[in-house]
């Protein structure tokens, strides 16, 4: 395994054994993704810090080892990132890029075991017990999987291994950057034991603050707590959970379907704005983005919200359902537009707007109806010839507003006519 300095203070273990008879238990998660495979595609950049987020006002989504090196770190505002390290690289993210990237991560995945559960674009557990006769031991298959994704994609991934999904998930945090850790089923307590309470899952700063009010500060802490004294300070239901994480149990099971939720896009503007066809120019655009997605994904959207974040960070939200289920940027366009008009603007105007589709179905499995009049076919085969033009030359979306079926829907003719040029 790699040397790495321990991501937790408490954490000193040294040697935890290769025994993983009973750890079939694989976490993989991709390290710095979204900058690694901007790293792949600019191996110039490599060794230099590098961000990846909005340019000015957006957040850091992502950055590469040398960029953490100045306490940079997802989620935080670009202003203060660029401070902290004013000779970062920062580059847009390239969320098409990154999503056909962790396709290709999961289909290695998949070649492993159908047991396995997507979280997000860059981690999923695998439960291997049934590929050990095929494949091997799980950190034989642990060293597989790393080798692979190196091999064919050119990117960094660590992979905890262990009994349960909870133990296994912090084992591959422990074994970043480019590591993997095997835990076994007789040193998961121990293992534990020494981390600082935050490392449980659902334990925020809110919680840690009451922990330590009553002396709790490591997961030991915790586990040797009264199980009365941590339903008086966290509730019935939140005590019982984390005292059971706490002794390494977590009867959870990887579950190898995985259900979208939503799909959503977001723009924040460089400079706060008021100006109604400018927000609707960026809500068309989302729409585009979030439809193109949704038929990649084979899915149908019944609901659509949107997100208004006020230049003093007031953020508001809307949702309507649709009258039928879609996969037309016309159809997201046009109920976001009509919540848009419902939001009453600050003086100061709109600083992030984002556009989502909810409740989400399997298309092919969905009954849908044209609405009275309405034929969607020819408006269906417009918006799949963007989708070939996007992928063959991303970033073109913006000339997206040209498939709108009448001049009326178009926020630049909207605005034209509000100023009397038409």
């Amino acid at each position: 395994m790699t040397r790495i300095e321990p991501v937790f203070d408490t954490a000193r273990v040294v040697d935890l054994g290769q025994d993983d008879s009973a750890s079939p238990i694989l976490h993989v998660d991709m390290d710095a993704f979204f900058a690694s495979v901007e790293l792949a595609d600019h191996p110039g950049l490599r060794g230099r810090p590098l961000i990846v987020g909005g340019q000015e006002r957006g957040v850091v989504l992502a950055a590469t080892y040398e960029a953490r090196a100045f306490g940079i770190r997802s989620g935080m505002p670009m202003a203060m990132a660029r401070v902290r390290c004013p000779s970062a690289v920062v580059l847009p993210p390239r969320q098409d890029v990154y999503r056909r990237v962790s396709a290709r991560v999961m289909a290695i995945l998949g070649d492993i075991t159908p047991v396995m559960q997507q979280l997000s674009v860059d981690e999923a557990f695998l439960d291997v017990s049934g590929a050990r006769r095929r494949l091997g031991a799980p950190r034989e298959i642990g060293a597989m999987i790393r080798t692979r994704i190196r091999d064919e994609l050119g990117l960094a991934a660590s992979v905890g291994i262990a009994p349960t999904m909870f133990v296994s998930k912090i084992a591959s945090t422990r074994a970043k950057p480019d590591g993997m850790l095997v835990v076994p089923a007789d040193s998961a307590v121990a293992f534990l034991h020494q981390l600082d309470v935050s490392a449980l899952w659902g334990v925020g700063e809110s919680t840690r603050a009451k922990l330590a009010e009553t002396g709790i500060h490591t997961i030991a802490d915790l586990a040797h707590t009264p199980p009365a004294t941590l339903r008086a300070r966290l509730g019935v239901a939140s005590a019982a959970r984390l005292h059971d994480l706490a002794w390494g149990r977590d009867p959870r099971r990887v579950t190898p379907t995985r259900t979208e939720r939503s799909i959503s896009a977001e723009h924040t503007f460089a400079v706060d704005t008021s100006d109604q066809a400018e927000l609707a120019r960026a809500m068309l655009g989302q729409a585009h983005t979030v439809a193109r997605r949704l038929r990649e994904a084979g899915l149908l959207t019944r609901g659509v919200a949107i997100k208004v974040r006020m230049s003093d960070f007031t953020t508001l939200t809307r949702s309507r359902r649709l009258d039928a289920p879609s996969d037309l940027a016309r159809e997201i366009y046009r109920a976001a537009v009509a919540l848009l008009a419902g939001v009453t603007i600050q003086r100061g105007g709109v600083r992030l707007i984002g556009v989502r589709a909810d409740d989400l179905a399997p298309a092919a499995s969905t009954a849908v109806q044209s609405l009275l009049g309405e034929d969607d076919t020819q408006q269906r085969a417009l918006e799949s010839v963007l989708d070939d033009v996007v992928r063959r030359f991303p970033g073109s979306a913006t000339i997206a507003a040209s498939l709108l079926t009448s001049p009326e829907e178009r926020p630049d003719v909207r605005a034209r006519e509000r100023a009397g040029e038409v």
